[in-house]
């Protein structure tokens, strides 16, 4: 990868202070991998302590939150230092909420509001993440701009 691609921190500031659109699209996927952490944590804490259906699930299930965390945070820190890697991770947890979101639609409890709000939070963080202005603050060039 070229330098041009991952502009360093001094490259970063030349180009101007950071978008706000890019520092939303940051603060809404280290939202997500918060509430991945705290779902985790719930899940382990009622594993541990409760008393559930199954405690090999529960336990599982926590671990998995918490790892599956790290992607979201991992792309907000990216996006926050003008890592254009970071755009492709921040993309495939949105995409990846979308499904979550549409089951959690379909439930009839207080599930509902919550898939209202992750697909709120996944589709206005996809806007943001395929903005020209994102794009451009983490020097991602498009088709055929390799020459330019």
């Amino acid at each position: 990868m070229s330098s041009e691609q991952n502009p360093s921190p001094e490259t970063a500031e030349e180009h101007g202070p950071r978008p706000g659109r890019l520092t939303a699209a940051a603060a809404l996927a280290a939202l997500e991998g918060l509430a991945l952490v705290v779902g985790g944590a719930w899940m382990l804490v009622g594993g541990l302590t409760g008393h559930p259906d199954d405690r090999t699930s529960a336990l599982t299930g926590g671990v998995t939150l918490i790892v599956l965390a790290l992607l979201p945070l991992l792309a907000a820190r990216g996006l926050i230092a003008r890592r254009g890697w970071s755009r492709g991770p921040a993309v495939i947890t949105q995409i990846m909420a979308l499904p979550v979101a549409y089951n959690l639609l379909q439930a009839d409890s207080v599930a509902i509001p919550a898939g209202i709000v992750l697909g709120v939070v996944a589709v206005t963080a996809l806007v943001l993440l395929v903005n020209p202005t994102t794009t451009q603050a983490l020097g991602i060039r498009g088709p055929g701009g390799a020459g330019k």
